[in-house]
């Protein structure tokens, strides 16, 4: 990727995402999702990438969704172009093969909140601030804010944030479970990368089979996880091995249930 606005840096098996639109506080509209989108698509591809770090650039995380890409669209286009995509983009996000650190360098809120909930692991800078505002705009949460936050960290949590508009502290929010450290101010990143090299030390094959184990335990990714680990399995037997070969001599297959 080319594009200054999502930076991709690589630190030996850790791919470090960067959201560089400081003059919007990193606010997503349809161009940054497509970069994230392809940022996605390009790390999971290079086979060397154990671990990915989600941050933002200067004083800001995310202000979520740039409401002036939105604020102008029909009902129509805003339902399909803006939720939806935003969703199938979060989603990819939130389904890495490898586990996603989220370094929160400065507030999360409404959709800046809701990606920070696509990765795996948060750690939040103390100065952080937590909520979901949309209600205060007579807008929804609609990149997942009543779903994957609720499974992911209780339901009546959000409801405080989505219906009564609390916005929590970094300390506040580590005690309600919303993030899983807290780190001093500018320190995200290092402690991110710090426990990248925790879960990089780790055997990269179980750690991506138990991220899927997990998905399907919490009931995220059922289908798909469910298939991915069959795959797997599947892929390591000789009789796979025996079938392409029958295949392609064009033969019997003599399937004997042996597992490589």
């Amino acid at each position: 990727m080319t594009d200054p606005r999502l930076t991709i840096g690589i630190e030996g098996p850790v791919a470090i995402l960067a959201i560089d639109r400081t003059d919007k506080a990193n606010a997503l509209d349809i161009g940054m999702l497509k970069l994230l989108a392809a940022a996605c698509d390009e790390i999971d591809a290079n086979p060397a990438i154990r671990v990915a770090i989600l941050t933002g650039t200067g004083k800001a995380f995310s202000a979520g969704g740039d409401i002036r890409a939105w604020a102008g669209m029909t009902p129509q286009d805003f339902g399909h172009s803006w939720v939806r995509f935003g969703h199938r983009v979060f989603e990819r996000l939130a389904t890495l093969r490898m586990p996603l650190i989220a370094a929160i360098n400065g507030h999360a809120l409404g959709g800046g909140l809701e990606l920070a909930a696509c990765a795996d692991i948060r750690i939040a800078e103390t100065q952080v601030r937590i909520g979901m505002p949309e209600t205060s705009l007579g807008m929804v949460p609609g990149w997942s804010g009543t779903q994957r936050l609720s499974g992911r960290f209780g339901a009546q949590i959000i409801r405080r944030m989505v219906l009564g508009g609390e916005v929590f502290s970094a300390d506040e929010a580590l005690a309600l479970g919303l993030v899983d450290a807290v780190a001093g101010t500018g320190a995200a990143l290092e402690a991110a990368k710090t426990y990248a090299a925790r879960i990089a030390s780790r055997g990269p094959a179980a750690i991506e089979i138990s991220k899927l184990m997990l998905a399907i335990s919490s009931g995220e990714d059922n289908g798909a996880a469910v298939e991915a680990l069959g795959s797997i399995l599947a892929a390591g037997t000789g009789d796979l091995k025996e079938g392409v070969a029958a295949f392609s001599a064009k033969r019997p297959a003599n399937f004997k249930g042996e597992w490589l």
